[in-house]
């Protein structure tokens, strides 16, 4: 049976943007994303993180030390009581030709296939509109962007709805 799923951005979602964010010295968990969590996993939500890592390819970390971040924020996760089920990672850079860095939707395609999500029943919640169009192109309509440090223009957006923080998706998400 398919699953419904919150795909989550990682940088400007889960933590505090840092450009090229590497280093678990520098890595600052986004205020309410395990709450947020909880409740999305309490409506048997799966929650799966989709992120664009192009400081890989730029030479700025490693896969190595991109792997290391990682594992320590499923860590703090885990510990959190929050499961979370998969990570897609595009280590590739903007003028690549890859079908996975966002706003292209490889990454949601890629866990689709991997987990048997219902598309229709998911969501993604991100900081740019390259989460919405990747989102959509892969068939997910129900999309938040939040208003993070990026400049949004609300008109021409793609997304669902706006807030001002992960926390208040636990009013928007409610089944």
């Amino acid at each position: 049976m398919p699953i419904k799923t919150i795909f989550l951005d990682r940088d400007g979602v889960i933590n505090k943007e840092i450009n090229y964010l590497h280093k678990i010295d520098d890595f600052e968990f986004i205020d309410g994303i395990f709450d947020a969590c909880l409740h999305f996993q309490s409506l048997s939500y799966k929650i799966i993180i989709i992120t664009n890592q192009s400081g890989i390819s730029r030479g700025y970390y490693s896969l190595s030390d991109y792997q290391k971040l990682t594992q320590w924020m499923l860590d703090q996760f885990k510990y959190k009581n929050v499961n979370i089920l998969d990570i897609f990672h595009c280590p590739h850079g903007p003028n690549s030709t890859c079908d996975c860095r966002k706003p292209k939707p490889g990454m949601f395609l890629k866990a689709k296939a991997k987990h048997n999500i219902d598309m229709e029943k998911s969501w993604m919640i991100g900081d740019k509109e390259r989460d919405i169009i990747a989102a959509n192109r892969a068939g997910i309509n129900n999309t938040i962007l939040l208003k993070s440090a990026h400049k949004i223009d609300q008109p021409s957006s793609n997304a669902k709805f706006f807030l001002d923080s992960i926390h208040r998706s636990k009013k928007i998400i409610l089944n």
